[in-house]
């Protein structure tokens, strides 16, 4: 997958560290966007149910 030549066994060991940790950032920052556009939906839900509940009560 990567054609990379080290020096030593220690400098495989982190270039795979670093290249993991970037993937994790990657899908940290992905389920962050959807926990996001999640929560934004929630709450225009609930304020329409307010709205709607408050309509009902002034008919």
């Amino acid at each position: 997958m990567f054609n990379c030549y080290y020096k030593s066994s220690k400098e495989k060991k982190s270039f795979y560290q670093h290249k993991k940790l970037e993937m994790l950032n990657y899908i940290k920052d992905s389920l962050e966007r959807k926990i996001a556009s999640v929560t934004a939906s929630i709450e225009v839900l609930e304020s329409q149910i307010s709205r709607d509940k408050e309509a009902e009560v002034t008919s």
